[in-house]
């Protein structure tokens, strides 16, 4: 499907199998988030989900910038969005689907990622970020709060650093986002498209079928009760144990060699 806000690119087959790349694609105004942006990406998003040969989802953004966050001219009630073509989509269903994908998401932050930019940076799996970025939550500057994406904020870092953020609207550096736990890894800008896509192309050497039952065992239990958690995640081993993939890799380790995963 052709997109107006985005891009989606099906990476090489032979060097980078089973990844898909997601490309917010607006530099000219800093990849902003408006409804339309959100809309795409939900759908692109849905789409990798029921997409079997997809493993691996890859999100960055086009240019110097990986997104200034939401559309501001949109929310004071300014020049407005024309409107995606597809069903529209809030912000609240984005967050929600990064839980429900089955499938791990990497952020590769190519430069600054502010306001909601951050908040998809951090609904993110993994993230790596170039040296030069700049990770921050700008909103108090303008009379606002960042209330859409305090939540994934604050289940990355702890309260005294994410409080900071929120209360000064301070920018911090790709290496303190690593040091407070914001990202994984500051990686040198010309080197961090070879790193993120050799990250996915591991990743996506692993059994799907198990990082499915992985992921949705963990988005489900991350909030629960530890007494409630434990037995949801003994029936999610379980689940784990009965697929074929959990047997070929247990064959594998005894048999000294590489395991050959089915996604079953």
């Amino acid at each position: 499907m052709e997109y107006r806000d985005i891009s989606v690119e099906r990476l090489d087959h032979e060097e980078h199998p089973h990844v898909l790349l997601i490309t917010l694609d607006r530099p000219d105004k800093r990849n902003p988030l408006g409804l339309t942006t959100v809309t795409e990406l939900c759908h692109a998003l849905e789409a990798a989900r029921d997409d079997d040969d997809v493993r691996v989802i890859v999100l960055t953004g086009a240019g110097k910038v990986f997104s200034a966050g939401g559309d501001l001219s949109q929310l004071s009630g300014g020049a407005s969005d024309d409107g995606p073509s597809l069903p529209p989509r809030s912000f609240v269903d984005l967050n929600l689907l990064f839980t429900r994908l089955g499938k791990p998401t990497i952020a590769m932050v190519n430069g600054h990622a502010l306001a909601g930019g951050l908040g998809i940076v951090v609904a993110c799996d993994l993230a790596f970020a170039a040296d030069s970025a700049k990770l921050g939550t700008p909103e108090i500057n303008v009379g606002l709060w960042p209330m859409m994406i305090m939540a994934n904020i604050f289940r990355n870092v702890g309260r005294k650093a994410g409080m900071r953020m929120l209360l000064t609207g301070e920018k911090v550096t790709a290496a303190e986002a690593a040091r407070i736990g914001l990202i994984n890894e500051a990686v040198p800008a010309d080197a961090l498209r070879a790193h993120v896509l050799s990250v996915a192309s591991a990743l996506a050497r692993k059994s799907p079928a198990v990082m499915r039952l992985g992921l949705d065992a963990f988005h489900s239990t991350q909030d629960a009760d530890f007494s409630d958690a434990l037995p949801q995640l003994e029936a999610q081993l379980g689940a784990v144990l009965a697929t074929e993939d959990a047997r070929e890799g247990l064959m594998a380790f005894l048999q000294k060699r590489e395991p050959v995963f089915k996604g079953r």
